[in-house]
């Protein structure tokens, strides 16, 4: 399987970790895959959103509360 490096910002690592330690996922590594796979599934669902239902709402309403992230990949 190949591997991925991603930088992420705290409150996803403490909200993963939680998850783990919940029982939820058997590991972080675990989590990771089965989150991200539930994100791929769920944008080749819904698609990109237009410019018209991001204007005005912007990274608060995802949950990111304006955090310049970097992700990568």
């Amino acid at each position: 399987m190949p591997k991925v490096e991603i930088t992420i910002p705290e409150h996803l690592e403490m909200q993963i970790a939680q998850m783990v330690e919940r029982g939820e996922f058997v590991n972080r590594e675990e989590a990771v895959e089965d989150l991200l796979s539930t994100g791929i599934k769920a944008y080749k669902t819904s698609g990109p959103m237009d410019e018209d239902e991001t204007a005005g709402g912007g990274l608060e309403d995802d949950g990111m509360m304006g955090h310049d992230d970097e992700y990568v990949f």
